[in-house]
């Protein structure tokens, strides 16, 4: 262990969605030290600055941790990537740039949960100080002076506009605003773009925080674990390059390393189930089963049709058109290489009788080949997904060793609850009826995935099974909640149970997952969680 040790008030873990909020929010206080420290490299790779590069950046392993979950039969045997990100601003440097809050009942399930202060009337306000929504919205419920621009996409294309009319003549309204008071309906969604470029944390909030001089980041710094003394946090090992040194902080550790390595962080520094910890070698500092557990994720799968009689983002990324579109992002005008990888969103009940929608769905005018990955079709295409808002079915994260370089086990078990299932085919049927309207008859040459052979309940099932794949939307598995609560690992404070001076703030605290994309709801958390740590100091 190198003798070098440097000493600040606050040592944050990780700079995605909630790291880099909070590092920026304390570093606000000059009269306090704030240390920053993420394991990959700066995010000045030019595909993270570019909305298209997501697919050129996810599956890179400099830029994301290339995790995936352990194959079981509902994937077909299929080891599902979960990349996260592993660069200045975490997930929202590689992430597919949508921007989606959640359902007011989600926040208010939190609170019902033994959670005090994560009410949806809580939370709203720390959704509008992270956010300047460009293209309006109700005031009540939208921000507008936050640093995270969110805005919509102005790309008119006629697939798109006949996929909105055909959902309309189905049933589901026409929503301007998903984030405002309703979410049912169809629309264009909401991005983490402005002016051509992607607006992640690093962007919004890292970088103009890093001018300032209490704040100190630092980069391929990987923690190996959280050292802990009389039940108390006082820093952190760091690996850099072939060295190691201690970090040590004042006032609290706050890891912020995403829902797979948060928990692999505790329990590595021996915080975690206590039996499955000695078996491993290490030595107990908390009992706390809950670490790594109640891992949830969505789930979705994909349906793909043949269009005619219109060009999709398909031919439009080959050259030469490809050459036009760069121009035209160059000269700051609408095109794909503005686009987030869903256009139009489509948010509905699976069945009558339920009082607000459990399923996701997502359209784009654009398909990818089957076995490549981000390779587009080479015939004009376009997509209609589906996942389920509120999957029942949870797993786990655990380290195998107590070495910090080997991967920990990822397990979600998607579909292993029966709801899960049955929830789903409803979901591929309403998707393919979404692609069969009459508004996109004219469009529409033939379904490509799963195809007309495909119909029964068992058929759509084994295709859900052979073809699912996550929505990179991990997280509970340092789930918030009362002492009471076995499972629980950190309170409504965000403070683990039974250890002073360490928090967890990022997506593995929340109780429940969200009826959304995870990334927003995360990046409130990392709000939040900067104003409970200010308020302890």
């Amino acid at each position: 262990m190198s003798a070098d040790v440097e000493t600040f008030d606050y040592v944050i873990v990780g700079s995605g969605a909630a790291g880099a909020i909070v590092a920026a929010r304390l570093s606000e206080d000059a009269n306090v030290s704030v240390c920053l420290l993420e394991a990959g490299p700066a995010d000045a790779h030019p595909y993270l600055k570019l909305p298209a590069g997501f697919i050129k950046v996810i599956f890179n392993p400099k830029l994301a941790w290339q995790f995936g979950s352990q194959p079981t039969e509902r994937t077909h045997g299929r080891r599902i990537p979960l990349p996260q990100g592993k660069t200045l601003g975490g997930s929202t440097s590689i992430n597919g740039l949508v921007y989606n809050r959640g359902q007011r009942e989600d926040f208010d399930g939190w609170a019902a949960l033994g959670n005090p202060g994560w009410a949806f009337d809580d939370v709203l306000p720390y959704f509008q100080r992270c956010e300047d929504y460009v293209d309006g919205g109700d005031a009540a419920l939208r921000g507008h002076d936050g640093p995270l621009k969110v805005t919509l996409p102005h790309w008119p294309h006629p697939v798109c506009e006949a996929f909105l009319e055909g959902a309309q003549t189905l049933g589901l309204p026409r929503n301007p605003d998903y984030n405002g008071a309703s979410q049912a309906g169809v629309g264009y969604f909401q991005r983490t773009i402005y002016k051509g470029r992607r607006m992640s944390t690093a962007v919004a909030y890292l970088h103009p925080a890093m001018r300032r001089s209490n704040l100190k980041v630092c980069t391929r710094a990987h923690v190996r674990r959280v050292l802990l003394e009389a039940g108390r946090a006082v820093g952190v090992e760091v690996a850099e390059t072939s060295a190691l040194r201690t970090v040590k902080a004042r006032r609290e550790v706050i890891v912020c390393a995403g829902a797979i390595n948060t928990p692999r962080l505790l329990q590595l520094s021996g915080i975690g189930d206590g039996e499955r910890l000695r078996e491993l070698g290490i030595a107990t500092q908390v009992h706390l089963p809950g670490v790594g557990q109640h891992l949830k994720d969505h789930f979705s799968i994909r349906l793909v049709a043949r269009v005619k009689n219109a060009v999709t983002i398909n031919e439009l990324a080959r050259v030469p058109r490809l050459w036009l579109q760069a121009m035209d992002w160059l000269r700051g005008k609408p095109g794909i290489l503005e686009l987030s990888p869903s256009v139009v969103h489509w948010f509905w009940q699976s069945q009558a009788g339920l009082d607000r929608p459990d399923l996701q769905g997502v359209f784009s005018p654009a398909s990818y080949r089957e076995g490549y990955v981000g390779m587009l079709d080479v015939f004009p295409g376009m997509t209609c997904g589906v996942w389920q808002h509120r999957p029942k079915s949870q797993g786990f994260v655990h380290i195998t060793s107590k070495d910090p370089s080997v991967e920990p086990l990822v397990q979600p078990r998607y579909l292993d609850h029966e709801e899960d299932r049955q929830t789903l085919i409803r979901g591929v049927r309403i998707a393919r009826a979404l692609l069969q309207t009459q508004s996109l008859a004219p469009f529409r040459e033939a379904e490509v995935m799963p195809g007309p052979q495909v119909q029964t309940d068992d058929e759509l099932l084994d295709f859900i099974y052979r073809y699912g794949v996550s929505s990179y939307h991990v997280n509970g598995t340092a789930r918030m909640g009362p002492a009471s609560d076995a499972g629980a690992v950190v309170d409504a404070q965000l403070r683990v149970h039974g250890v002073q001076g360490l928090r967890v703030v990022d997506a593995s605290v929340m109780p429940e997952i969200t009826s959304a994309n995870t990334c927003a709801a995360t990046m409130m958390i990392g709000e939040r969680g900067a104003d409970l740590i200010r308020a302890a100091a």
